[in-house]
C-alpha cells in the first residue's frame, strides 16, 4: 500500500446525498478477486448507457475532471452493504481522497484499510469546495495527513479526524497484517523472555 503523507491535486464535485456502495460500484462487479480494471466500473450505472458508451454530463466522464484526486461527496457516502470493491474502485479511478460531511462507518473503515482517505468536513466547507470543483476544475486542494489538514485554495487550513492507529499505517503504507509482521520481532522478543507454561491436571 502507497503511503499517504502530503498531496496536492484538483477535485471533482457529486454533490448526492446518501450514495451507496451499489452505486459506487454495483454489485456485478463483486465477483472479481482483482483490483484491476475496477476504476473504469466506478459508478458505472451513473456514468454508461445500456451501449457502454459514457454519458457526456458525468462529471467523471468530463474532459476537465480526468486526473482529479479529491472527490467532494454529498452527505453520508458510503452506507449501504460492506464491500471493499467500493474503496478499490475509488482509487482505481484515480480518487486518493473523499470529502463528505459524513461518511458511512463500514465503508469508512474499508477505505482506511485499503489507502483511501476519508476525509470529514463541516457542511460550509463542503459546499465552499462542490462550488470551487464546479466553477473551476484546475482548482486544487492539498491534504495533508501528517498535520491532519486540508488546505482550500484560498490557503485556508481545516482539521479533518482520522483515528491515530489508521493514521499511523497510512503515514507508513501498511495495512493491519503488515503491522502486525512489523511486530514480529518483538513478539519474539517476548516469547524468549516469558517460556511456555504447561498446564497439568491432578
Amino acid at each position: 500500500m502507497e503511503p499517504i503523507k502530503r498531496f496536492g491535486g484538483s477535485m471533482v464535485a457529486l454533490p448526492i446525498n446518501d450514495i451507496d456502495t451499489d452505486q459506487i460500484i454495483p454489485a456485478r462487479y463483486l465477483k472479481v478477486t482483482d483490483k484491476a480494471g475496477l476504476g473504469a466500473a466506478a459508478f458505472s450505472d451513473w456514468r454508461y448507457n445500456a451501449d457502454g458508451t459514457p454519458k457526456a454530463d458525468f462529471p467523471l466522464n468530463q474532459p476537465q475532471y480526468q486526473g482529479a484526486k479529491v472527490l467532494i461527496a454529498g452527505h453520508n457516502f458510503g452506507c449501504g452493504s460492506s464491500r471493499e470493491h467500493a474503496p478499490w474502485a475509488l482509487m482505481g479511478a484515480g480518487i486518493r481522497a473523499v470529502v463528505s460531511t459524513y461518511f458511512a462507518d463500514i465503508f469508512k473503515g474499508n477505505s482506511l484499510k485499503n489507502g483511501l482517505l476519508p476525509i470529514i468536513v463541516d457542511e460550509p466547507t463542503q459546499q465552499q469546495l462542490i462550488s470551487l470543483a464546479q466553477e473551476d476544475p484546475t482548482a486544487e486542494v492539498v491534504v495533508d495527513l501528517e498535520a491532519q489538514t486540508l488546505t482550500l485554495p484560498d490557503g485556508r487550513a481545516v482539521t479533518f479526524p482520522v483515528d491515530p492507529f489508521s493514521r499511523y499505517c497510512l503515514l507508513n503504507g501498511v495495512d493491519q497484517l503488515g503491522f502486525l509482521l512489523g511486530l514480529d520481532d518483538e513478539a519474539k522478543a517476548y516469547e524468549s523472555a516469558h517460556p511456555a507454561r504447561v498446564l497439568t491436571t491432578a
